[in-house]
This record gives C-alpha cells, structure tokens and sequence, in this order.
C-alpha cells in the first residue's frame, strides 16, 4: 500500500471509530525540535562533556550521588521551554475536543500536548513543568526552575533540592498512571502507536493489553510489535497527521 493510500486509511479508522487512545513517545515531539533517545540524531547519541553515559546520568541513584552533574546534563538537553507543538499534537487535541479520542498516554515529559490543548494526558514518565523540594515538598513550575540561578535548584524556604517530576532510571511509574492507561488501552477500538521505539518497558508492554482491530503503528524504524499493527506508517509523524487532519475536516 502506498504512502498516500496508508494516510487515507488512517483518516477512514479515525472516522469510523469512537473510542481511540494514543500511545506516543519521543518520536512525536522531535518535529517541534526535541530529540528524541536512541535514533541516530537521539539524545544517547549526542556529545556531551561528561565521563558518564546518558543513561547513566538519567538514574535516581546518579542523581542523589552526583546531583550537579545530572542538572548540567538535564538543563542543556532535556529542557526546551521554546518548543512549539506539531501536528501530531494538534490533531489529537482537536479529535479529543470531538469526543473521539479518550486518553493520550505519552512517555513524553514535554507538556507539548497540554500545550496543544489535550486534556486527558497520561504522563508515564512524568513532565518537566511540575517539580518538588525534596523536603518541604514545595512546588515549582519549569519557568521557576529556568529563572533560578544556581546549577542544582533549591528551594529557598528550606534549601532542599528541587526534583523533577520525572520517572528516572531505577524508579517505579506511577501506579495508578498505569492503571488508568491499561484501562484506556483495553477500552480502545482504535490504538494509535506513535514515536515509539516500543524497547522500553515496563511502558512498552502497555499496548498488549488492546483487544480491539486496529491497531496503527507510526514509527520511522521497526518495532518488536509490528505484527501486531494493521497500518504501519513510516513517514515523519507530524507531517502525516496534518495530512489525515486536512482529510478528516
């Protein structure tokens, strides 16, 4: 099936359906200027005056140990305050708005799609706008933690280094995150699977619990769950989506 004929048979299953999730990753965001991890312009992939892999640097245990290093890393290349949503994003906010996509769950911690205008976001791995004083507990907004001088944030009621809300290497997801997209998931009677490499779990094994029909995978590269998708679309994501968009108006 060619390109153009894959598109117009996403638009018809948007068309015909009434409950659809959205299961993104990084891939959905790099057309708004964020890398994503483990493509060959990904963040793991990128150079970095530092001894320590990404990973590495991205765990709790790195980030109690050694926290100047791990905001170094996470200011300059996780952080992108200016980034503007895309297609992708546009066109999930508005199905929602029309009653036919129920939930976004995203490994994404961008915002990008609140930004858009969703409502219903699942966030697995948390989001860069929410952040915690590790002892008094205090809020802080992105835009706090962009104004704030000093490489490691502290809080200036208490002094207690302020956290990410972000799920990192070695903590557990939100549980009842993950109980509520398993719920949206198993709900579905139309899975859209985008950016997603589908390698980690346990955010990976999420799509299994679907038992509806259709299932579209839109990735640049292939997927452990390829056989399990009906419409497999490797374009860039934000561009197809404007198109199916542009169909569905």
């Amino acid at each position: 099936m060619e390109s153009r004929q894959k598109i117009e048979q996403l638009a018809t299953w948007i068309e015909s359906s009434e409950y659809i999730v959205f299961f993104g990753g990084a891939g959905t965001s790099t057309e708004s200027g964020i890398p994503d991890f483990r493509s060959a312009a990904g963040l793991y992939q990128s150079e970095h005056q530092s001894p320590y892999p990404p990973e590495v640097m991205l765990s709790h245990s790195f980030f109690m140990k050694h926290p100047e290093v791990f905001f170094d890393f996470y200011r300059s290349k996780m952080l992108h305050p200016d980034a503007q949503p895309n297609g992708c994003h546009r066109l999930l906010s508005r199905l929602e708005e029309a009653g036919k996509l129920k939930a976004i769950i995203t490994q994404n911690i961008d915002g990008l799609h609140q930004s858009a205008g969703s409502n219903t976001v699942l966030e697995l791995h948390g989001s860069v706008h929410r952040n915690h004083c590790m002892d008094c507990r205090r809020f802080f907004s992105l835009q706090d933690i962009m104004g704030m001088d000093e490489l490691v944030p502290r809080c200036p009621d208490c002094g207690g280094i302020v956290k990410p809300d972000v799920v990192l290497y070695e903590e557990e997801l939100n549980h009842q995150v993950l109980t509520r997209a398993i719920a949206e998931i198993s709900t579905a009677d139309l899975l859209i699977i985008g950016g997603t490499s589908l390698t980690v779990h346990p955010a990976a094994g999420l799509v299994t619990y679907f038992h509806g029909s259709k299932t579209v995978l839109l990735n640049a590269d292939p997927t452990p769950y390829d056989h399990r998708a009906g419409l497999i679309i490797t374009d860039r994501i934000g561009q197809v989506m404007t198109e199916v968009d542009r169909l569905i108006r």
